[in-house]
């Protein structure tokens, strides 16, 4: 039974629309013997009501040749609970069900209506916890944020990448207060991959009064202005209605210095004399400014307790290209790093790093490590053992499909449903040993220095490198150093330089992958936009 407070009974009472003195005909109706007992011993003010039943009963045993008939039982309906309980009920029901009970009868209609159920839908649905003194200040109920804001947009929350020639990038939408905000989440300033990701406000969804929600762009320095979002399905498209208000009053020369400065840390001066200033993407500062975007929804990796670390995002250095973003995730005996944000060479969603988990490197003592030929040495014999056993696992696949055409550099492996037992076993004997010293061979380069001087496990793998424009891109060998669960590394054989990688120290709501075959599925989605 549900305990039925002050607030209840005042809603059920004005929702009968009885007498308060005479109290609720429901709960009339759902007395129990005591209350009866009670209600008999004092005086019945209306005793002509007693008389019509007992002709009533009388005419029904004279039917019956006196012999009393049990009355039919009347059977129970949702619609004879009492308010307050209706209330209760109808609370704990998903928000996206109860239109339809709306239209059952009057009185479901009329239930609905009462705040309380829709306070606690955009609580346990949204976490949106604003109490309806708040609202009251907005002119707005908890009913009409979750039927204007909440439940139309519902579709935008979680993680998004624009569609941005190669340079991608990644936005968070969630539930913040009483608005739905998309932050852009940018990589820290070139170097210091440790740094924390810069967040900027794309834009906002508040309630109004009206029928509908306001869109608002966030772009520029002159405050909100009006903008427009439309949705399709795991996409949706951003429109500044106001671009007026992203302009500066030095021209385009002022808002390329201050995009330098917000997004990159550099002035025009720092960059005149780098060998990557021809990479800064002047297309993408313009259609950034302007917010006329496309998104299509990535998911986070999909995670196993006998992976090697949790999967995520991580920040990792790309030197003339900057601090970029890549997801990190395993792959049956593989781990990959996939690009969120790109550049002209390997534009966002190719996959830039493969780890091959089954081919552990033991790395030599660090007195020989520092001897970049002795390290060579190590990869290129197990590179040519890695091409021996892809020559082989093609050649068995061709003989069993009859299928003569390559299969790229996409590893034959499965989704990510844990790793094989040979993984695991590999994996539980490194973390049991103890981390090693290590440092960077000489004649190696490094745009950072501030990486960690011990690291866990090293296996081979595979890096991805192209022309400007992504052209004629191929693998070279390299390591894999995992240093611990927030950092791992890869030295690029052929180029000669180290990469960092550091953890992306942020949580991300509605970002979950359905299951492994979504997460596949949308990598494919987004490799597909620049391949």
């Amino acid at each position: 039974m549900v305990a039925v407070t002050q607030t209840g009974q005042e809603e059920c009472a004005g929702l009968c629309s009885v007498d308060p003195s005479r109290g609720c005909r429901c709960r009339q109706q759902q007395r129990g013997p005591a209350e009866k007992t009670a209600a008999n011993s004092e005086p019945d003010p209306h005793p002509e009501e007693e008389h019509v039943e007992a002709d009533a009963e009388a005419l029904f045993r004279a039917g019956s040749g006196g012999i009393v008939s049990p009355a039919p039982t009347r059977r129970c309906s949702l619609q004879d609970l009492p308010p307050e309980l209706l209330v209760e009920i109808f609370a704990s029901l998903p928000g996206t069900d109860l239109p339809s009970l709306a239209r059952v009868c009057t009185k479901f209609h009329r239930i609905l209506r009462t705040d309380s159920i829709w306070r606690r839908r955009c609580w346990e649905e949204y976490g949106v916890g604003e109490n309806l003194q708040n609202l009251e200040i907005m002119g707005v109920s908890c009913r009409e944020v979750y039927a204007k804001l909440l439940h139309p947009y519902r579709h935008i929350l979680g993680l998004w990448q624009p569609d941005i020639g190669p340079y991608g990038g990644l936005l968070n939408v969630v539930v913040d207060g009483l608005c739905i905000i998309g932050w852009r989440y940018l990589p820290p300033h070139y170097p210091h991959v440790n740094d924390p990701m810069l967040i900027k406000p794309s834009f906002r969804i508040h309630p109004t009064e009206r029928k509908l929600a306001a869109v608002e762009c966030m772009y520029g320095h002159r405050g909100p202005h009006s903008g427009h979002i439309q949705m399709l399905k795991d996409e949706f498209s951003t429109k500044c209605n106001q671009t007026d208000h992203h302009r500066m009053p030095g021209g385009r020369q002022e808002e390329f210095r201050v995009w330098l400065r917000e997004e990159w840390g550099r002035t025009l001066e720092d960059i005149s004399q780098d060998p990557w200033k021809e990479f800064i993407p002047m297309k993408f500062i313009y259609s950034q400014y302007d917010n006329c975007l496309t998104y299509h929804r990535i998911y986070l990796p999909p995670s196993h307790p006998d992976d090697l670390i949790r999967p995520g995002l991580f920040k990792g250095n790309y030197d003339a290209h900057g601090i970029e973003i890549v997801m990190f995730s395993f792959r049956g005996k593989y781990a990959r790093a996939t690009k969120i944000t790109g550049d002209p060479n390997i534009p966002a969603g190719q996959q830039t790093i493969e780890v091959h988990l089954m081919h552990r490197i033991q790395l030599p003592v660090v007195q020989n490590l520092s001897n970049f030929n002795e390290l060579s040495r190590i990869v290129l014999e197990v590179h040519e053992q890695v091409s021996l056993e892809q020559q082989q696992q093609q050649q068995q696949q061709e003989d069993r499909t009859g299928d003569s055409e390559g299969h790229g550099w996409q590893s034959p492996a499965q989704p990510n449903v844990g790793p094989p037992t040979e993984v695991r076993e590999s994996r539980a004997a490194a973390l049991q040993e103890q981390p090693v010293q290590f440092v960077l061979p000489v004649g190696v380069s490094s745009c950072n220095e501030d990486y960690p001087r011990t690291c866990r496990v090293c296996f081979y793998g595979e890096g991805l490198i192209a022309h400007h424009g992504f052209i004629n891109p191929k693998l070279i060998p390299g390591v894999f150093i995992l240093f611990d669960e927030d950092h791992f590394g890869f030295i690029w054989l052929e180029l000669k330089c180290f990469s960092l990688y550091s953890r992306v120290q942020a949580t991300f709501q509605n970002a979950e992958a359905p299951s492994p075959q979504a997460f596949e599925e949308m990598l494919k989605n987004i490799q597909s936009l620049t391949s």
